[in-house]
């Protein structure tokens, strides 16, 4: 990945039609909506109820723990029971010879069966001596099998995962056009970080660069700018770079006032998503929290403010947070730092709304129009409507980028100045950014962002009117997302992890999950409205809302109590596969988190 200049630019003359204040900040709204509410007889019910497949779309439980074992652990911890489940998946434990020789079920390895044909010359996939066995899991095969075998038998497997487009706990993107895919597949085999064998593709990342920050409004107007950004895997790269920046350009002055450099520190919201975590601890840099509240999910600006110190690298500010989708105040912030004179910088965390506000909310100040903002992260495979990994980082100018983190290397021919964490990479994602930029242009993308706003509002309007209260932002004022709790005063019996899991029956993923610490434990649902979920789709959402509610309301106490007893069964030992997945049990005692200290439920992203 190179770092690209943002060329400078004289001053536009006029503003695209499409990109006016006047024809993006009113919004034209339809009518008010409809509600769709279709009332459902109790026959009814039950024929939808035995119609349904049984679902294979929960979660894999990655867990082989006793449940006395799982029920201290949460103790020590303070993470739901019904969580632990879902941590640990990404770092793999290697099992023992003992644990793979080890039968499914107990008492197997008494029956004997005959062994297959070993005749692979067959006219049928299913009749290969393969289809008759395992797939290897654990080690490599002693010999090759044919190509037509390999690809049924890992398609198959592939069946048990979900489908990505009733996964509405994510936001990264799950559809592209066929053109795209095309183009994206063809580049495959490109190592983006060969400069000197695919100069196009090195380009064309550097366009890409230069509109995004366009976008976000870089002055390119002045002679002396020299902004500077780069690709990334996604956000969380983004973000690890931009604290590496911001923390060696702070280490820089005070080595050169004479004074300690040893503790850093950083603010930001307790709700921000993991990566920010792991960025402090893996750099050595203090978390300082602006805690959110009952009523306050975002970031208080004059809290923020009250909090720095001469150790603070700089603030945090998200565009879209994690939970709600709302947008934090950085004017707020950058006019408190002018105001009181404090050389701290500002990066903002773009990864989800900074494809949305430009968009549907030009009028909001959040970008390089402060000048406390010298770094912004945004992620292409969320909003940016490409397929994962990519992500972008640009900084403000060149003196907010040491230089000592960057390395300029000749490798493969061609020589590059290089700030990344890693290197080697396949330039189709890029090809896949710069395909939506020309393909769409800001006119298509604010006509998709509409959608999804209104979208997002007509699914708010409904779920409100089956009584739920609704904690995201509407028209606009926030991101496309709808973020959802029960009504305390209703009193249910039942909280919104069972509503979850009645709707992961029905194939829906509409996660549940517990707010950020200082929020009294409050639970939330949240529904994140992406470019391939149509008004159709979302009228059978709230379809199945309404009937996961019904199923609940017509329970008694006692099935209530044996529904909580099976979800958490469920979490524990099921899986699509039938086979346990092994958590590694090393590292489940952690403390140090925000989840490991409260119980915070890191929201997907």
């Amino acid at each position: 990945m190179t770092l690209a200049a943002e060329p400078m630019q004289a001053p536009a003359t006029s503003t695209p039609s499409c990109c006016t204040r006047e024809s993006l900040i009113k919004i034209p709204y339809p009518d008010p909506p409809t509600l769709h509410l279709p009332y459902l007889t109790e026959s009814e019910i039950r024929s939808r109820r035995s119609s349904r497949q049984p679902s294979r779309s929960s979660s894999p439980a990655p867990s082989t723990i006793l449940q006395s074992d799982l029920s201290n652990l949460a103790r020590n911890t303070q993470i739901d029971v019904r969580l632990l489940a879902e941590i640990m998946v990404h770092l793999a434990q290697i099992p023992t010879d003992r644990e793979i020789s080890a039968p499914l079920v107990n008492g197997l390895e008494k029956v004997k069966f005959e062994d297959a044909d070993e005749d692979t010359l067959t006219a049928s996939v299913y009749g290969s001596r393969y289809a008759a066995e395992d797939l290897p899991k654990f080690e490599m095969p002693e010999r090759e099998m044919p190509k037509e075998v390999a690809y049924r038998m890992i398609k198959d497997d592939l069946t048990l995962d979900g489908t990505p487009t009733l996964n509405l706990a994510s936001f990264v993107t799950t559809y592209m056009e066929d053109e795209a895919e095309k183009l994206m597949t063809e580049c495959f085999s490109k190592n983006f970080i060969d400069y000197e064998e695919y100069p196009v593709s090195a380009d064309i990342q550097n366009r890409c660069v230069s509109m995004i920050a366009k976008l976000f409004n870089i002055p390119t107007s002045d002679e002396n700018s020299n902004a500077m950004g780069t690709s990334t895997i996604g956000s969380s790269e983004a973000i690890m770079l931009a604290v590496l920046a911001m923390k060696k350009l702070w280490q820089n002055k005070r080595k050169a006032e004479g004074k300690p450099f040893d503790r850093p520190n950083i603010i930001m919201n307790s709700a921000v998503q993991v990566c920010w975590e792991k960025a402090a601890r893996y750099f050595d840099v203090e978390e300082r929290y602006v805690y959110c509240t009952a009523e306050r999910y975002v970031i208080d600006p004059k809290q923020a403010v009250d909090l720095i110190d001469e150790n603070t690298i700089g603030i945090c500010a998200i565009l879209g947070t994690t939970y709600t989708g709302e947008y934090e105040d950085v004017k707020a912030i950058n006019d408190l730092l002018i105001q009181r004179n404090i050389d701290v910088p500002i990066h903002v965390d773009a990864a989800s709304g900074g494809f949305v506000a430009p968009f549907i909310n030009p009028g909001l100040l959040w970008d390089f129009r402060l000048e406390k903002v010298v770094s912004i992260n945004v992620s292409g495979h969320k909003y940016g409507l490409v397929y994962p990994g990519v992500g972008w980082v640009v900084w403000r100018d060149p003196k907010f980028l040491p230089k000592e983190l960057i390395f300029n290397i000749n490798y493969l021919g061609a020589d590059q100045a290089s700030f990344t964490l890693n290197f080697s990479r396949g330039a189709s994602q890029i090809i896949g950014q710069y395909y939506q930029l020309i393909r769409l242009g800001k006119h298509g993308y604010r006509s998709i962002m509409l959608n999804l706003t209104r979208t997002a509002d007509y699914l708010a309007a409904n779920l409100e009117q089956l009584g739920f209260i609704v904690m995201s932002q509407k028209g606009g004022r926030g991101l496309p997302l709808v973020a959802c709790r029960l009504d305390p005063s209703k009193e249910k019996a039942y909280d919104e992890f069972a509503i979850a899991h009645q709707l992961r029956e029905r194939g829906w993923v509409v996660p549940a999950y517990t707010m950020a610490p200082h929020c009294d434990q409050l639970k939330l649902m949240r529904v994140v409205v992406r470019e391939d979920f149509t008004r159709s789709r979302c009228d059978a959402l709230i379809a199945d809302f309404k009937l996961a509610c019904q199923t609940l309301d017509s329970m008694d106490d006692k099935k209530i109590e044996e529904h909580k007893e099976h979800f958490k069964h469920m979490r524990r030992h099921a899986t699509r596969t039938g086979r346990h997945h092994r958590m590694n049990s090393h590292f489940s005692d952690e403390t140090h988190s925000l989840q490991g200290k409260t119980g915070k439920t890191h929201a997907i992203c």
